[in-house]
Protein backbone atom coordinates (compact mmCIF):
# COMPACT_ATOMS: atom_id res chain seq x y z
CA UNK A 1 0.00 0.00 0.00
CA UNK A 2 1.70 3.26 -1.17
CA UNK A 3 0.97 6.17 1.22
CA UNK A 4 0.44 9.50 -0.45
CA UNK A 5 2.40 12.79 1.85
CA UNK A 6 1.88 16.02 0.56
CA UNK A 7 2.28 19.64 1.81
CA UNK A 8 0.07 22.26 0.97
CA UNK A 9 0.92 26.32 0.64
CA UNK A 10 0.42 26.75 4.45
CA UNK A 11 3.20 24.21 5.16
CA UNK A 12 0.59 22.00 6.17
CA UNK A 13 1.34 18.09 5.67
CA UNK A 14 -1.98 15.74 4.51
CA UNK A 15 -1.17 11.61 4.84
CA UNK A 16 -3.26 9.70 2.80
CA UNK A 17 -3.35 5.68 3.46
CA UNK A 18 -5.58 6.08 -0.04
CA UNK A 19 -5.67 8.08 -3.16
CA UNK A 20 -8.86 10.70 -2.59
CA UNK A 21 -12.00 9.58 -4.49
CA UNK A 22 -14.42 12.09 -3.21
CA UNK A 23 -12.88 15.82 -3.83
CA UNK A 24 -14.44 18.98 -4.03
CA UNK A 25 -12.28 21.94 -5.67
CA UNK A 26 -13.44 25.24 -4.66
CA UNK A 27 -11.24 27.06 -7.29
CA UNK A 28 -12.11 27.32 -10.94
CA UNK A 29 -8.32 26.58 -11.99
CA UNK A 30 -8.12 23.71 -9.26
CA UNK A 31 -11.44 21.74 -11.20
CA UNK A 32 -9.33 22.20 -14.72
CA UNK A 33 -6.16 21.08 -13.38
CA UNK A 34 -7.98 18.05 -11.61
CA UNK A 35 -10.07 17.15 -14.58
CA UNK A 36 -7.12 17.67 -17.38
CA UNK A 37 -5.13 15.47 -14.84
CA UNK A 38 -8.10 12.57 -15.51
CA UNK A 39 -9.43 12.64 -12.29
CA UNK A 40 -13.16 13.91 -13.21
CA UNK A 41 -14.73 11.27 -12.01
CA UNK A 42 -13.40 12.16 -8.63
CA UNK A 43 -14.80 15.52 -8.49
CA UNK A 44 -18.12 16.09 -6.49
CA UNK A 45 -18.18 19.23 -6.01
CA UNK A 46 -17.36 22.72 -7.36
CA UNK A 47 -18.18 26.55 -7.42
CA UNK A 48 -20.33 28.21 -9.67
CA UNK A 49 -17.34 29.66 -11.34
CA UNK A 50 -15.90 26.37 -12.14
CA UNK A 51 -16.88 26.52 -15.67
CA UNK A 52 -13.89 25.02 -17.10
CA UNK A 53 -13.24 22.71 -19.49
CA UNK A 54 -16.81 23.45 -20.84
CA UNK A 55 -19.46 21.07 -20.98
CA UNK A 56 -17.50 18.43 -18.48
CA UNK A 57 -17.97 20.54 -15.34
CA UNK A 58 -21.94 20.41 -15.38
CA UNK A 59 -22.76 17.36 -14.14
CA UNK A 60 -20.30 18.06 -10.97
CA UNK A 61 -22.58 19.30 -7.41
CA UNK A 62 -22.65 22.99 -7.27
CA UNK A 63 -21.52 24.35 -3.90
CA UNK A 64 -22.04 28.31 -4.52
CA UNK A 65 -18.80 30.73 -4.87
CA UNK A 66 -15.40 31.26 -3.91
CA UNK A 67 -16.58 33.56 -1.57
CA UNK A 68 -19.53 32.15 -0.25
CA UNK A 69 -19.06 28.43 -0.03
CA UNK A 70 -22.07 26.51 1.39
CA UNK A 71 -19.93 24.38 3.60
CA UNK A 72 -22.51 22.50 4.99
CA UNK A 73 -23.22 21.37 1.56
CA UNK A 74 -19.42 20.58 1.14
CA UNK A 75 -19.62 18.53 4.23
CA UNK A 76 -22.57 16.94 3.12
CA UNK A 77 -20.85 15.63 -0.03
CA UNK A 78 -18.11 13.71 2.39
CA UNK A 79 -15.11 14.78 0.50
CA UNK A 80 -11.81 13.31 0.80
CA UNK A 81 -10.10 15.93 0.23
CA UNK A 82 -11.46 19.63 -0.45
CA UNK A 83 -8.68 22.01 -2.96
CA UNK A 84 -8.92 25.52 -1.90
CA UNK A 85 -6.87 28.92 -2.54
CA UNK A 86 -6.05 31.30 0.39
CA UNK A 87 -6.65 34.53 -1.97
CA UNK A 88 -10.00 33.14 -3.91
CA UNK A 89 -11.31 31.64 -0.80
CA UNK A 90 -13.00 33.62 2.58
CA UNK A 91 -10.85 32.10 5.60
CA UNK A 92 -13.37 31.25 7.74
CA UNK A 93 -14.75 28.84 5.57
CA UNK A 94 -11.12 27.07 5.25
CA UNK A 95 -11.33 27.10 8.93
CA UNK A 96 -14.77 25.37 9.11
CA UNK A 97 -13.44 22.46 7.00
CA UNK A 98 -10.81 22.20 8.65
CA UNK A 99 -12.55 21.89 12.01
CA UNK A 100 -14.98 19.81 10.75
CA UNK A 101 -11.40 17.44 10.26
CA UNK A 102 -11.86 17.83 6.51
CA UNK A 103 -8.40 17.51 4.58
CA UNK A 104 -8.31 20.99 2.72
CA UNK A 105 -5.18 21.15 0.56
CA UNK A 106 -4.83 24.96 0.24
CA UNK A 107 -2.59 27.01 -2.28
CA UNK A 108 -1.85 30.05 -2.94
CA UNK A 109 1.01 30.30 -6.08
CA UNK A 110 2.15 34.03 -6.47
CA UNK A 111 4.36 32.85 -9.78
CA UNK A 112 3.40 30.94 -12.47
CA UNK A 113 6.28 28.31 -11.66
CA UNK A 114 4.48 28.39 -8.36
CA UNK A 115 1.30 27.42 -10.28
CA UNK A 116 3.01 24.29 -12.12
CA UNK A 117 4.91 22.77 -8.60
CA UNK A 118 1.29 22.83 -7.40
CA UNK A 119 0.14 21.07 -10.60
CA UNK A 120 2.76 18.66 -9.79
CA UNK A 121 1.53 18.30 -6.23
CA UNK A 122 -2.08 17.40 -6.84
CA UNK A 123 -0.97 15.09 -9.17
CA UNK A 124 0.49 13.49 -6.41
CA UNK A 125 -2.57 14.02 -3.73
CA UNK A 126 -4.88 12.60 -6.08
CA UNK A 127 -2.12 9.44 -6.38
CA UNK A 128 -1.56 9.86 -10.55
CA UNK A 129 2.09 10.69 -9.99
CA UNK A 130 2.94 7.53 -12.01
CA UNK A 131 0.10 7.47 -14.00
CA UNK A 132 1.60 8.65 -17.84
CA UNK A 133 -1.23 11.24 -18.41
CA UNK A 134 -0.98 13.19 -15.73
CA UNK A 135 3.23 13.02 -15.82
CA UNK A 136 2.57 14.13 -19.40
CA UNK A 137 0.73 16.94 -18.68
CA UNK A 138 2.88 18.38 -15.56
CA UNK A 139 5.80 17.76 -17.92
CA UNK A 140 4.35 19.71 -21.01
CA UNK A 141 3.42 22.57 -18.01
CA UNK A 142 6.99 22.76 -16.84
CA UNK A 143 8.25 22.58 -20.74
CA UNK A 144 5.89 25.54 -22.10
CA UNK A 145 7.25 27.46 -19.17
CA UNK A 146 10.59 26.99 -19.90
CA UNK A 147 10.27 27.78 -23.50
CA UNK A 148 8.38 30.65 -22.17
CA UNK A 149 11.43 31.72 -20.00
CA UNK A 150 13.72 31.67 -23.13
CA UNK A 151 11.49 33.79 -25.73
CA UNK A 152 11.01 36.65 -23.11
CA UNK A 153 14.73 37.55 -23.73
CA UNK A 154 14.02 37.63 -27.57
CA UNK A 155 12.40 40.89 -27.21
CA UNK A 156 13.08 44.29 -25.19
CA UNK A 157 9.91 44.22 -22.81
CA UNK A 158 6.57 46.43 -23.49
CA UNK A 159 5.41 48.57 -20.86
CA UNK A 160 2.03 47.16 -19.93
CA UNK A 161 -0.94 47.76 -17.90
CA UNK A 162 -3.22 44.83 -16.68
CA UNK A 163 -6.17 46.64 -14.67
CA UNK A 164 -8.29 44.19 -12.69
CA UNK A 165 -11.13 46.30 -11.54
CA UNK A 166 -12.48 49.71 -13.14
CA UNK A 167 -14.56 51.51 -10.19
CA UNK A 168 -12.20 51.74 -8.72
CA UNK A 169 -9.23 51.20 -10.93
CA UNK A 170 -7.28 49.02 -9.66
CA UNK A 171 -4.08 46.98 -11.04
CA UNK A 172 -0.88 44.64 -9.70
CA UNK A 173 2.10 44.48 -7.92
CA UNK A 174 5.24 42.33 -9.29
CA UNK A 175 4.70 39.88 -6.08
CA UNK A 176 1.05 38.34 -7.87
CA UNK A 177 0.37 35.56 -10.36
CA UNK A 178 -0.89 38.13 -12.94
CA UNK A 179 2.36 40.02 -13.10
CA UNK A 180 4.61 37.20 -13.29
CA UNK A 181 2.69 36.02 -16.23
CA UNK A 182 3.20 39.48 -17.88
CA UNK A 183 6.59 39.09 -17.56
CA UNK A 184 7.09 35.64 -19.10
CA UNK A 185 5.24 36.67 -22.10
CA UNK A 186 7.29 40.13 -22.45
CA UNK A 187 5.70 42.36 -20.65
CA UNK A 188 6.92 45.41 -18.16
CA UNK A 189 4.31 45.62 -15.83
CA UNK A 190 4.40 49.32 -15.21
CA UNK A 191 2.48 48.94 -11.23
CA UNK A 192 5.47 46.43 -10.24
CA UNK A 193 6.83 48.78 -7.69
CA UNK A 194 3.39 50.24 -7.04
CA UNK A 195 1.78 48.70 -3.05
CA UNK A 196 -1.25 49.35 -2.20
CA UNK A 197 -1.78 51.95 0.87
CA UNK A 198 -4.03 52.47 3.39
CA UNK A 199 -6.42 53.84 3.91
CA UNK A 200 -7.98 54.79 0.03
CA UNK A 201 -7.61 58.43 0.38
CA UNK A 202 -3.93 57.28 0.09
CA UNK A 203 -4.09 54.66 -2.47
CA UNK A 204 -5.46 57.68 -4.58
CA UNK A 205 -2.76 60.38 -3.47
CA UNK A 206 -4.96 62.19 -1.17
CA UNK A 207 -3.68 61.59 2.45
CA UNK A 208 -0.68 60.31 3.80
CA UNK A 209 0.06 56.52 4.07
CA UNK A 210 -0.41 54.67 6.86
CA UNK A 211 3.12 53.14 8.52
CA UNK A 212 4.00 49.67 7.85
CA UNK A 213 3.77 48.92 11.06
CA UNK A 214 0.04 49.95 10.73
CA UNK A 215 -0.62 48.28 7.84
CA UNK A 216 0.33 44.79 9.23
CA UNK A 217 -0.56 41.88 7.32
CA UNK A 218 -2.82 43.64 5.22
CA UNK A 219 -2.41 42.81 1.52
CA UNK A 220 -0.52 45.50 -0.82
CA UNK A 221 -0.35 43.82 -3.69
CA UNK A 222 -3.28 45.25 -5.37
CA UNK A 223 -3.01 48.93 -5.64
CA UNK A 224 -6.13 51.57 -6.60
CA UNK A 225 -4.08 53.65 -8.94
CA UNK A 226 -5.67 56.46 -11.07
CA UNK A 227 -6.18 57.43 -14.60
CA UNK A 228 -3.19 60.45 -13.76
CA UNK A 229 -0.66 57.38 -12.40
CA UNK A 230 -1.26 55.67 -15.73
CA UNK A 231 -0.82 58.43 -18.12
CA UNK A 232 2.41 59.30 -15.95
CA UNK A 233 3.63 55.31 -16.28
CA UNK A 234 3.13 55.69 -20.23
CA UNK A 235 2.09 52.27 -21.33
CA UNK A 236 2.55 50.52 -24.65
CA UNK A 237 -0.17 48.01 -24.62
CA UNK A 238 -3.43 47.88 -22.41
CA UNK A 239 -5.01 44.49 -21.54
CA UNK A 240 -8.47 44.05 -20.44
CA UNK A 241 -9.35 40.52 -18.96
CA UNK A 242 -12.91 39.66 -18.49
CA UNK A 243 -12.47 38.43 -14.89
CA UNK A 244 -12.65 39.39 -12.47
CA UNK A 245 -14.11 42.44 -13.63
CA UNK A 246 -15.73 42.26 -16.75
CA UNK A 247 -14.27 45.01 -18.73
CA UNK A 248 -16.53 46.80 -21.66
CA UNK A 249 -16.18 48.58 -24.50
CA UNK A 250 -17.06 51.92 -22.65
CA UNK A 251 -14.04 50.88 -20.44
CA UNK A 252 -11.85 50.50 -23.32
CA UNK A 253 -12.74 53.89 -24.49
CA UNK A 254 -11.82 55.40 -21.27
CA UNK A 255 -7.59 54.00 -22.12
CA UNK A 256 -8.21 54.97 -25.60
CA UNK A 257 -8.40 58.31 -24.97
CA UNK A 258 -5.83 58.66 -22.61
CA UNK A 259 -2.34 60.12 -23.51
CA UNK A 260 -0.70 57.23 -23.58
CA UNK A 261 1.40 54.96 -26.36
CA UNK A 262 -1.29 52.17 -26.18
CA UNK A 263 -4.47 54.79 -27.32
CA UNK A 264 -2.49 56.22 -29.95
CA UNK A 265 -1.09 53.23 -31.66
CA UNK A 266 -4.44 50.96 -30.85
CA UNK A 267 -3.20 48.79 -28.49
CA UNK A 268 -5.77 48.88 -26.24
CA UNK A 269 -6.62 44.95 -26.14
CA UNK A 270 -9.16 42.83 -24.39
CA UNK A 271 -8.34 39.59 -23.50
CA UNK A 272 -9.34 35.90 -21.90
CA UNK A 273 -8.50 36.70 -17.67
CA UNK A 274 -8.03 32.60 -17.50
CA UNK A 275 -4.92 33.37 -20.00
CA UNK A 276 -3.88 36.00 -17.20
CA UNK A 277 -5.08 34.32 -13.79
CA UNK A 278 -5.89 30.75 -13.82
CA UNK A 279 -2.33 28.75 -12.62
CA UNK A 280 -1.84 25.27 -13.21
CA UNK A 281 -3.01 23.28 -16.19
CA UNK A 282 -5.03 26.30 -17.76
CA UNK A 283 -1.77 28.61 -17.54
CA UNK A 284 0.25 27.32 -19.91
CA UNK A 285 -2.56 27.33 -22.73
CA UNK A 286 -2.47 31.17 -22.07
CA UNK A 287 1.29 31.55 -23.51
CA UNK A 288 1.06 32.17 -26.72
CA UNK A 289 -2.17 33.99 -27.07
CA UNK A 290 -0.57 36.90 -24.62
CA UNK A 291 2.39 36.75 -26.51
CA UNK A 292 1.31 37.82 -29.52
CA UNK A 293 -1.40 40.80 -28.58
CA UNK A 294 2.04 41.96 -25.89
CA UNK A 295 4.20 41.96 -29.13
CA UNK A 296 1.76 43.62 -31.58
CA UNK A 297 1.61 39.76 -33.87
CA UNK A 298 -2.35 39.50 -33.09
CA UNK A 299 -3.83 43.17 -32.84
CA UNK A 300 -7.73 42.81 -32.81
Amino acid sequence: MKIIKVQDDRQRRHIFTTPPRRVVSLVPSDTYSVIRLGAKDRLVGRTRFCVAPEGEVAGIEDVGGTKDVDVDKVLALEPDLVIANQEENTRSHIERLDAAGVAVFVSFPRRVADGIAHLARLALALGLDRDEPARALVASAYHAHHEAEKHRGERVPVRAFVPIWMDPLMTVHEETFISDMMDLVGAQNIFADRRRRYPLAADLGKAAPLPPERVGSRDTRYPRVTLDEVVARQPEVVLLPDEPHAFTESDAEVFRKLDIPAAKTGRVFFCDGKDLMWYGARSVEGFERLRRLVNGDDLR
